[in-house]
């Protein structure tokens, strides 16, 4: 009996004594209950990595293991000399995966029924050749229905996976595999698609309610092996990318930083790495120290002489020190791809920067035909200068069938930095559409320019209908030099969203279609150039950009923060203007004459002249300070002005003018500015210490020239505003005679043109001045109302006499 017993329990243990020979040795964590307990193969060790060494172009970062998952590029190997490092690199994989972060913005939302967004990524060979995954984290409103809505992912306008909207209690994160061969070299199309209907609500006002946030800072393309994180020197500019937050830096380490004649160069070298890479939220980090930590969406550029970089860069390429050189290196302490440029002087220092910068010249004369805003949104603006009509379809807008009650499609479209129509001209949008006979009227079609509503259109039909090519005239008040969005937005009521019966909130039919034939059609235009205009800098870097000799700049101090706040601004303005503006530093207002010139610098040291053609009391060099929490006592001018204009209100005769006013400018336009014969003169402008940043504008001492002054109290103000004011969302706003920015409150804030100068910017023509005359009369009401009135004494006096002469005299 005791010998069965002995065998039946060795039966019993054969299985886990065979498992416990066979199955290599775990250390992960306890499993959870019910999960495989079949063994992990290990694969087998590679053989070790040898140190990586720095070559010159065409150049690949070496891969080897990273510490932590595709935060940062790949980390060099150990040097085999070293005691156990072939060891430890033998035991660890030779690769990991690759990230590469998606989102422009800092913050991405879609909202309402329906919306679209798209925007290009540009990718190298290695990493459109890898096995790739899309993975995207979001959260929604709790008032999605998630039977009803759904988040498409697209690719180079192929859907690669749809997800149901149903993440309201948190965000929860999703993979879609990449089919392989989608991905390409170069740019390829991200679209997002949300539709989305509400779980209760039937009306127009519940789909404001609906919307589902995108994380940026989980939102990225995952690349299989190391391969993907090599970079080339033709490629690796324009894939810089972003990081989880959306923004882009360049690093760039000048140990001559403060050197004279090193200032030049280096923001021509800026300017080129931002037309380059294209990005919209770009700042440049100037420093004399070692490079900073590399991660996503940043680039280290080191610049200087041979003997000058040898200290932070041991492993130089010997042929830096007979010619000029840029090339991507491995920088072998931290293991990340560095620009490096090089030579035995700073003149081949300069040479160096003109071989990657040149490719993005561009003559003045030679005019653009879009504007480049493909890496946020897709696809490029076309800049119009005449009559032109645009389908659609150019436009990025897709044929769309719509079956809830509020339908939304945007495009761009770009005009040149001489518009000057905003006070009498009209575009058409040549509308292609469709509804059904659900749709009741007072029902209509809204058009919107830049976030204001610029027409509507009533549907009144009850048979439904189909609309070809519907004029729907636009006012063009709202356009801006550069870019401008233009909003198709369609109200849908109907009788079942009155009674909103149970499960009637998600629409099977299609109530209405949009097709992509539609048209945009905008006119000839008047076209002269304004002085002061910032509007026309944000939009195409106007005058700057269409300068054929250097523009005269003035630091007041070449410091880090000064410098890298020049190349911040100049890179932004190179983006818009599509091409590097050429510049030459200059020490004295006295040597710029009458030509367009740029101030950069702190208040203090910036020059009277200046501020005085800016219309900038001189004494805020003393007075701007911003206001410290830990000073009592301290009051704003202006917030005192503001408070006591409120108490002192006049009394009721006084509130009901205002009123009145307030109402004839909402519903007539018209302004206390529009009632006078000629423009006033523009006030002397004191910054508020709540400011931290002021771009204002100017003429030149004699009017030929246009006088940008960029100042704040500080270079660390200077810096900082500057990195906030240029980014994408923000850059748009600037704009009047002069801007302001404060980095306590967040708040941008204008001050209107008063009166300006015609700079002609086009050949004489009749036609042209006839629209500008328009343009201008449009805005001065009772100069245009003198002008009639003398017209028709004319008219009637010359009646007289010609009556006289011919009629019958007694």
């Amino acid at each position: 009996m005791r010998k069965i017993l002995a065998a039946a329990l060795l039966l019993l243990h054969a299985p886990a004594v065979t498992q416990a020979q066979t199955a290599p040795f775990d250390m992960s964590g306890e499993r959870a209950p019910g999960a495989s307990t079949a063994p992990r193969l290990t694969p087998p060790a590679p053989p070790a990595a040898t140190a990586p060494v720095p070559v010159i172009p065409p150049i690949s970062v070496t891969p080897a293991p990273v510490p932590a998952p595709i935060a940062v590029l790949p980390q060099p190997a150990a040097p085999a000399s070293q005691p156990g490092a072939a060891a430890n690199a033998a035991s660890q994989p030779r690769h990991r995966d690759f990230r590469r972060y998606l989102v422009p913005f800092s913050k991405f939302s879609l909202s309402g029924e329906y919306d679209r967004r798209s925007w290009s990524v540009y990718l190298t060979p290695e990493q459109a050749a890898a096995k790739a995954s899309f993975t995207f984290a979001y959260q929604n409103s709790i008032v999605v229905a998630p039977e009803a809505s759904a988040l498409t992912v697209y690719l180079n306008n192929r859907p690669i996976g749809q997800q149901r909207v149903s993440s309201a209690d948190g965000s929860s994160a999703v993979t879609f595999e990449v089919p392989s061969g989608l991905l390409q070299p170069g740019a390829n199309l991200v679209t997002f698609q949300a539709e989305q209907r509400h779980r209760t609500d039937c009306s127009i006002q519940s789909t404001y309610e609906l919307w589902s946030n995108i994380d940026p800072a989980r939102t990225y393309l995952s690349f299989a092996g190391g391969n993907a994180a090599e970079l080339s020197s033709a490629d690796a500019i324009r894939a810089i990318g972003v990081d989880g937050a959306g923004r882009t830096e360049f690093d760039i380490v000048v140990p001559a930083l403060e050197q004279p004649g090193t200032t030049k160069p280096l923001l021509r070298l800026a300017q080129g790495l931002s037309v380059l890479s294209s990005m919209p939220n770009q700042i440049f980090a100037f420093s004399t120290a070692s490079l900073p930590t590399a991660g996503p969406g940043k680039l280290g550029v080191l610049v200087g002489t041979a003997a000058e970089l040898r200290p932070f860069f041991p492993g130089l390429p010997p042929g830096a020190e007979s010619a000029p050189l840029a090339a991507f290196v491995t920088d072998p302490r931290s293991g990340s791809p560095v620009l490096l440029i090089s030579g035995p002087s700073w003149q081949a220092v300069s040479s160096a920067i003109d071989t990657i910068v040149s490719p993005t010249d561009r003559s003045a004369d030679v005019r653009r035909d879009t504007l480049t805003t493909e890496r946020w949104s897709a696809p490029n603006a076309p800049l119009v200068f005449s009559d032109t009509s645009i389908a659609l379809s150019q436009l990025g807008v897709k044929t769309t069938e719509f079956s809830g009650r509020r339908f939304r499609a945007s495009f761009n479209v770009a005009v040149p930095a001489d518009f000057y129509a905003n006070a009498y001209g009209e575009a058409k949008v040549l509308l292609d559409a469709a509804y059904t006979d659900n749709v009741l009227p007072g029902s209509h079609i809204d058009i919107y320019v830049n976030d204001n509503i610029a027409s509507t259109v009533p549907l009144t039909s009850t048979t439904g209908g189909i609309l070809r090519h519907l004029p729907i005239r636009v006012t063009m008040r709202h356009f801006k030099p550069g870019l401008n969005t233009i909003g198709i937005e369609t109200i849908l009521m109907t009788k079942d969203d009155a009674a909103c019966a149970p499960g009637a909130t998600a629409g099977a039919n299609p109530r209405f279609a949009l097709f992509d034939t539609s048209e945009v059609h905008i006119p000839d235009f008047a076209r002269v150039g304004q002085r002061p205009n910032l509007a026309a800098i944000s939009g195409t870097a106007y005058p700057y950009g269409r300068a054929t000799e250097p523009t005269p700049l003035f630091i007041d101090r070449v410091d880090a923060d000064t410098l890298s706040a020049a190349a911040t601004l100049l890179g932004q303005m190179a983006v818009k203007a599509g091409h590097p503006i050429a510049v030459e530093t200059v020490a004295s207002p006295n040597t710029i004459g009458d030509r367009d010139a740029i101030f950069i610098g702190s208040i203090s040291q910036m020059p009277a002249t200046a501020l005085t053609q800016a219309n900038i009391s001189t004494a805020s060099q003393a007075s701007w300070r911003p206001v410290v929490d830990t000073q009592p006592g301290v009051i704003d001018t202006g917030t005192a002005f503001e408070e006591w204009d409120s108490k002192v209100s006049g009394g009721i005769l006084r509130s009901r003018i205002t009123a009145f006013r307030e109402w004839l400018g909402r519903n007539f336009d018209i302004t206390r500015s529009s009632l006078q014969f000629i423009p006033g003169a523009e006030k002397v402008f004191t910054p508020p210490n709540a400011d931290t940043l002021m771009i204002a504008q100017g003429s030149s001492p004699l009017g030929e020239g246009s006088w940008t002054v960029v100042a704040a109290p500080s270079a660390k103000d200077l810096r900082e505003g500057l990195e906030v004011l240029t980014g994408q969302l923000n850059w748009p706003q600037i704009s009047g005679h002069i801007t302001t920015y404060s980095s306590k409150t967040g708040k941008i804030d204008t001050v209107p043109v008063t009166r300006f100068d015609f700079v002609p910017s086009t050949p004489w023509s009749i036609a042209n001045y006839r629209l500008i005359a328009a343009n201008w009369l449009s805005t001065n009401i009772l100069s245009y109302a003198s002008l009639l009135v003398v017209f028709v004494l004319l008219i009637g006096v010359a009646t007289s006499r010609m009556l006289k002469t011919l009629g019958r005299s007694k």
